[in-house]
């Protein structure tokens, strides 16, 4: 996941609740409605309307993906992010459900690896279940999510979840936001030195990332293997932490190779580290080309306002190489490979895979075909 900010990538606290006499009791319910009290009730949908922009006739199945090819436009190693909007946080499309199934088996079986909790990270944790399954979801996608009652209904799956966190455990938060949406968050903190560390997560698909040997280091120590990363850019990231501020969306794609299926949950396997030489069988160097496949993951962060939680949101995508050389685009996924910075090449493993996949990239798709049909 935290292959972040490394290609070319694109607070105030709690509301406190007045509390009035008897008599204006009935003006202290209204207060509380445009507050974000910490009482934990529901929060209205005429009051979250006016941020998100409603997709009103919106069909999952009818959705096609994002388009991201970001091999043909990014370099390596800069900090140039791109200006997103909050309508487009949460992205929904035709394989809607085939992702969610196979995140639930990793939520119920496998919490140790998905689900990150902790004293430092739990109000985070609270004020952003408020963010997207209270207010985003039923907002941006009326005909999918409906709030009535205590609860919000998902049309597409036929489950509910609370429409409040009154009552819900930290995990259980966290486990609604994984079964609701494609999304992983993880959950940077400010400590008191102003660095923003690793603290909590719900993580289905992590792109070689082990969350929980992860927690409690800063921006810097996760990118500590990342070739030209500290020389690079760890200042400048360090300092727009700082700069961000609540309502901040900004966003990125980073893109990797894996050769060995189309399962997203990986802790291990798609970077390399010091000290993994000989870790890995001949499947690295020698892979099947059916299992290889182009793996982009679309980033964002933004900065909750009461916390000053910087979130990322990583939205993962898995495309067959065979396709992306079916759509004419394998050349260019080559020139991109090879044109990486040594290091970075080395960190993405081309020195496994690259002699086998990088001369197929480049082969004419049709005399492959052809060479394929005289076998």
């Amino acid at each position: 996941m935290f292959g972040i900010i490394y290609e070319n990538v694109s607070t105030p606290g709690p509301l406190g609740v007045l509390l009035v006499v008897s008599i204006l009791l009935a003006i202290t319910r209204i207060i509380r409605i445009f507050t974000q009290a910490q009482d934990k009730k529901p929060l209205k949908n005429h009051q979250i309307d006016h941020e998100i922009e409603p997709l009103l006739d919106f069909d999952f199945r009818k959705t096609d993906p994002i388009k991201y090819q970001p091999y043909k436009t990014q370099g390596h190693v800069t900090m140039g992010i791109q200006k997103r909007v909050r309508s487009d946080w949460i992205r929904i499309d035709r394989g809607y459900l085939n992702r969610i199934r196979e995140r639930l088996p990793l939520i119920k079986e496998k919490p140790e690896f998905t689900i990150g909790t902790g004293e430092k990270v739990n109000p985070a944790i609270e004020e952003l279940y408020e963010e997207i399954m209270i207010r985003y979801l039923p907002a941006r996608f009326p005909t999918m999510f409906k709030a009535g009652g205590k609860t919000v209904k998902n049309l597409a799956t036929g489950t509910t979840y609370p429409l409040s966190t009154a009552g819900l455990t930290h995990a259980e938060m966290l486990a609604y936001m994984g079964e609701n949406v494609e999304e992983d968050f993880y959950f940077m903190c400010p400590d008191p030195d102003g660095q923003y560390r690793l603290q909590g997560y719900i993580a289905c698909f992590p792109g070689g990332f082990l969350s929980p040997a992860r927690v409690g280091e800063s921006v810097r120590e996760i990118h500590k293997p990342v070739p030209g990363y500290e020389r690079k850019l760890g200042l400048s990231v360090d300092r727009y932490f700082g700069r961000m501020q609540p309502g901040d969306f900004i966003g990125r794609m980073n893109w990797s190779l894996q050769v060995d299926g189309a399962d997203l949950f990986r802790t291990d396997g798609n970077n390399y580290y010091p000290g993994m030489d000989g870790a890995f069988s001949g499947e690295k160097e020698d892979p099947s080309l059916d299992e290889c496949y182009l793996r982009v993951e679309h980033q964002t962060l933004t900065k909750l306002p009461r916390s000053g939680a910087v979130i990322f949101t990583v939205r993962s995508y898995m495309t067959s190489l065979h396709q992306v050389k079916a759509e004419g685009d394998g050349k260019a996924l080559a020139e991109a490979i090879e044109s990486m910075p040594e290091g970075l090449g080395h960190y993405k493993m081309r020195q496994y895979w690259g002699n086998k996949i990088l001369p197929w990239l480049t082969e004419d798709v049709q005399i492959n075909d052809a060479n394929k049909h005289d076998k």
